[in-house]
């Protein structure tokens, strides 16, 4: 008896420690739960789905938390005519390589198809180890941050490459490959979202803290790569594409029909349009605030209307149907067109927002298309290639773009009139033999 009673008395006592770690963990072991319920819905659990959906997520927050800290450093710590100076050097730095780059960045992973989850993880680990580098230097925006930050980027295309080949052989039962897109890509574009107004904060502690936080998040991704189901690595019954036809002997992007060429070339001029706006009006807006606004603020609302209008038109395309992917390219591409030349023509801060959140829209559901053609339309065995050689195609599109918004004078009616003609040239190029195809049909018949 004499020693039961110090267990009586220590038992309530535990028992209240129990209640107490319980109450103060289950805000983030709910949360948790919560997301891998909606991560795996669906079948996404049982066919690995679900696992690449979280690291896309991941992928996003590392990406944004390093974005946060490169533009303190090299946008908003200086006046604006050094900024347009720094960007350009950011820019010849780190994207003109990088055009160079992109092109040899599917090729080469075609070449190691069974180390997929490998490669993605390397890319987390490489970001992971860039974002330490550069928390020595991004304090002083010295010229070896640019070497680094071109790393960032070549790693980061890698990993969406890779990704983009990967979805096909995740797909669950009755999961259409547009669908399964949408879900990736919205969870990235969540996360992003999450992790934004935490690298802010973190840039308050320190120009370099972002960086320690995306070095956190990218040697978490890279545990989690591998995770992923080892159908992953499996290379069975696949091929390489190629965008230009040799000889006509393998199957490729040419080969397959116009459609797949047209969307290519829509997405494209939607593409440049993003990175055009992206760098246009962060220096117009920087220079020629919204009206009452202070430039953080007009800046944070056009970027939260691309945002936004990029989130609802992947929830959108996870919800249409992919039998007329053609069609929602034209309606995509002439929705953008028609808010490019009313912001050229009325111009003004609520249009610039508009053109914003209608980019972001149409972007995301062109491309949501463009991959249900390409599902319906290249071959299996060389699909996922197919899928490597257009997203190196559109990053290019991205590039090109944001070299025209930061060689442009701050004109707002200059520079909408350029963005009006960039997506009429896409338009031009592209409507009618998208519209021609949607009408003789595919003579493939399977449906994404």
């Amino acid at each position: 008896m004499a020693t039961a009673r110090p267990t009586d008395k220590a038992s309530p006592l535990r028992r209240a420690g129990r209640t107490v770690g319980r109450a103060l963990h289950l805000p983030f072991t709910g949360t948790a739960r919560s997301i891998r319920r909606a991560t795996h819905a669906h079948g996404a659990g049982e066919s690995g789905l679900g696992k690449l959906i979280e690291l896309h997520a991941v992928n996003g927050a590392g990406d944004v938390m390093i974005t946060v800290a490169l533009a303190s450093t090299v946008f908003f710590s200086v006046p604006t005519d050094q900024a347009r100076g720094r960007v350009a050097l950011y820019l010849a730095i780190t994207m003109a390589p990088f055009t160079l780059l992109a092109p040899v960045i599917g090729p080469l992973l075609d070449r190691m198809p069974h180390g997929r989850r490998a490669a993605m993880a390397g890319a987390m680990l490489a970001r992971a180890v860039l974002a330490l580098a550069m928390s020595g230097a991004v304090a002083t925006g010295g010229l070896e941050l640019y070497p680094a930050a071109l790393g960032v980027l070549v790693a980061s295309k890698a990993y969406g490459v890779v990704r983009s080949a990967v979805v096909p052989r995740l797909l669950p039962p009755r999961f259409s490959l547009v669908k399964a897109n949408s879900r990736v890509t919205l969870a990235g574009l969540l996360a992003t979202a999450a992790a934004a107004p935490i690298g802010a904060g973190l840039q308050h502690v320190g120009p370099q803290w972002p960086l320690y936080g995306a070095f956190c998040v990218f040697v978490a991704g890279t545990f989690l790569a591998f995770t992923l189901d080892h159908k992953v690595d499996s290379a069975k019954g696949e091929g390489k594409a190629q965008l230009v036809e040799h000889r006509a002997r393998k199957p490729g992007l040419r080969t397959v029909g116009a459609s797949v060429q047209n969307g290519l070339i829509a997405n494209a001029a939607l593409r440049s349009l993003s990175g055009f706006l992206i760098f246009f009006l962060a220096f117009l807006l920087r220079e020629h605030p919204l009206a009452g606004q202070s430039a953080a603020v007009s800046l944070g609302v056009v970027g939260v209307s691309a945002g936004v209008g990029n989130a609802l038109g992947t929830a959108a395309g996870s919800l249409l149907r992919s039998r007329g992917p053609e069609v929602i390219i034209v309606m995509a591409l002439t929705a953008a067109l028609g808010a490019a030349v009313c912001a050229a023509a009325f111009f003004s801060g609520v249009l610039m927002a508009v053109l914003g959140a209608t980019a972001g829209f149409t972007q995301a559901l062109a491309k949501l298309s463009l991959d249900a053609m390409l599902q319906r339309d290249v071959p299996e065995e060389v699909r996922t290639s197919a899928f490597a050689r257009s997203e190196t195609v559109l990053q290019m599109s991205w590039v090109f773009g944001g070299a025209i918004g930061i060689v442009l004078p701050l004109n707002g009616v200059v520079g909408m009139s350029v963005a009006a003609g960039l997506l009429a040239v896409g338009a031009a190029t592209s409507v009618r033999g998208l519209l021609s195809s949607a009408r003789r049909g595919t003579p493939h018949p399977r449906v994404a």
